[in-house]
């Protein structure tokens, strides 16, 4: 009887280890399907939300002159792209003034190739060229209408950094546009050009 007893036991102990084993299997096998799923939660694309400093000013006059001849809006920009790899990427933009400082309403779009080059983990420096719209209208001082637009190359460089998981901030410069022929702006018959500084937050999906 000693016999069967110790017997049954042998059997009834190697049963639950096997069971065991099998229950670990199964335990095992979610953690590796989670752990594929988090490697690819990056799709590329993005979306950017962000406030401009635009000067519209005289083909002759820079960013940064204060002088007769430029006139500053204030835009918010829209942006959306997708990044192919890390080193390049394509992007679309829309830009809309909401505050002016004088007699502009301006207006502009670009389509950028977007190369981009990571200084660091979080650190990456990037260019933009591409082919873009610029639109201005208003009243100058003289009662004259100002209604120009252009579609010409644009280009820009900036940096982003990465601050929390797919959440990254931006600060970059464009070429809105350049030597564009306008009847009337500040002053009479003078080409007019157009430059954004911008500042924003990007969203990674």
């Amino acid at each position: 009887m000693k016999s069967i007893g110790l017997s049954l036991l042998t059997v009834i102990v190697c049963s639950n280890a096997v069971f065991a084993g099998k229950n670990t299997e199964k335990v095992l096998e979610p953690s590796i399907i989670i752990s594929a799923i988090e490697e690819n939660t990056v799709s590329g694309f993005y979306l950017s939300l962000g406030v401009s400093a635009v000067s519209t000013h005289e083909a002759d006059l820079k960013f940064f002159s204060v002088t007769d001849g430029q006139d500053r809006t204030g835009d918010i920009s829209f942006s959306a792209g997708y990044d192919w790899n890390e080193y390049i990427a394509i992007e679309g933009r829309y830009m809309v003034s909401v505050a002016k400082e004088d007699i502009v309403d301006r207006t502009s779009w670009g389509i950028y190739v977007k190369p981009q080059y990571p200084l660091t983990e979080d650190l990456k420096l990037y260019g933009l060229l591409g082919v873009g719209g610029f639109d201005a209208s208003g009243t100058n001082h003289f009662g004259h209408s100002i209604d120009t637009n252009d579609i010409s190359i644009q280009w820009g460089i900036g940096v982003s950094y990465n601050v929390y998981e797919n959440l990254s901030i931006f600060v970059d410069y464009v070429r809105v546009a350049s030597d564009v022929e306008a009847t009337a702006f500040v002053t009479q018959d003078v080409d007019i050009s157009s430059d954004a500084i911008t500042i924003g937050v990007t969203y990674h999906f």
